[in-house]
């Protein structure tokens, strides 16, 4: 009886550390705004400016184009991400991309941008109200299966990619763009103060010391 209590309760806690292991689905919320701030790392300059999800603005020589935003609800642990795609216009027009993928505004360099000059980051996502409820997961539910193995599949031949050729202007344009930069000098309302110019005065009563 003690050996059989023994074995079950070992049994019970090993079920409850995986239960504890295993992810707890999420809620979330979808927003229609995402809000980015910029740095120019030659003169330091950092602007924070709202995209709209699908819409397209450029800072600097980078576009980018949040896809999604999500935020989680006020019961559950914060987390902001976004699904962004930054495309990078060369000095010949071309546009090259180099960012897909999430950005975390809880861990901006977890997954940054890498670019020379500018830098680009998710701070918040904003204007959402609707809690999307995430479904349970069915792995938890359901016992695990027994394993089998795969059938044996024939591996074809590794082909070579194909040369990356350079993008086209996309048909999106930027509704916004900041250029922080080259930005040139507010012009100044005040008039330019220049002092006056000397007369030479001429004295009729001197005389001349050449003769």
């Amino acid at each position: 009886m003690r050996k059989t209590s023994f074995s079950r309760s070992i049994s019970l806690a090993l079920l409850g550390l995986v239960a504890l292991a295993s992810p707890a689905a999420a809620d979330k919320i979808k927003n229609p705004t995402a809000v980015f701030a910029g740095l120019d790392k030659i003169t330091g300059r950092t602007i924070s400016f709202d995209v709209a999800v699908n819409e397209t603005v450029q800072f600097g020589s980078l576009q980018l184009t949040p896809r999604v935003c999500y935020s989680r609800p006020a019961y559950d642990k914060p987390r902001t991400d976004a699904f962004v795609e930054v495309d990078e216009i060369t000095l010949k027009n071309e546009y090259k991309r180099i960012f897909t993928g999430w950005m975390f505004a809880d861990s901006p360099g977890l997954n940054a941008i890498e670019h020379p000059v500018y830098d680009i980051w998710l701070t918040e996502c904003k204007g959402g109200t609707d809690i999307i409820k995430s479904p349970p997961d069915e792995g938890d539910q359901k016992a695990p299966s027994e394993p089998r193995s795969p059938p044996a599949v024939s591996q074809a031949p590794a082909r070579k990619p194909p040369p990356v050729a350079h993008r086209p202007p996309p048909a999106q344009r930027p509704t916004q763009r900041y250029f922080p930069t080259n930005e040139p000098p507010p012009p100044s309302s005040e008039p330019i103060m220049r002092p006056p110019a000397r007369i030479p005065q001429f004295d009729p009563t001197a005389r001349d010391s050449s003769r």
